[in-house]
């Protein structure tokens, strides 16, 4: 949340806003600073409730986070192929799954199959 500041870092800063802005209004910025993060969680949370509200039941199991194109992409390259999210925004379950056909391995002398109308 605070954007990979370490201490050090954290330090400085409230170092230079007690220099800049001074010891007397420096408690009423971070008291307004506070009340405005409360706001914009309050308008996040109303926002993903509107959606899920919207969305109907048929979506109760999505995760927003699966919007994120960089969560979408590592889930995609890093994670178990089986868990990465589908197309469509929403994890399956074991009964949605499509069946898929089992390919079984080439013979020692067997040809690859070709198909000329696809080449």
């Amino acid at each position: 949340m605070f954007f990979n500041l370490g201490p050090f870092e954290i330090g400085v800063l409230l170092v230079v806003a007690l220099i800049v802005f001074g010891p007397d209004r420096l408690p009423q910025l971070a008291k307004d600073a506070g009340r405005m993060i409360r706001t914009l969680r309050d308008l996040a949370q109303g926002a993903r409730n509107q959606l899920t509200d919207e969305l109907g039941p048929e979506f109760g199991n999505l995760d927003i986070r699966s919007f994120n194109p960089r969560t979408a992409l590592q889930r995609a390259i890093f994670d178990d192929p089986d868990e990465a999210p589908s197309p469509n925004g929403y994890h399956e379950t074991d009964e949605e799954k499509p069946v898929t056909r089992q390919v079984r391995p080439l013979g020692r002398d067997e040809a690859a199959p070709y198909d000329e109308d696809a080449t």
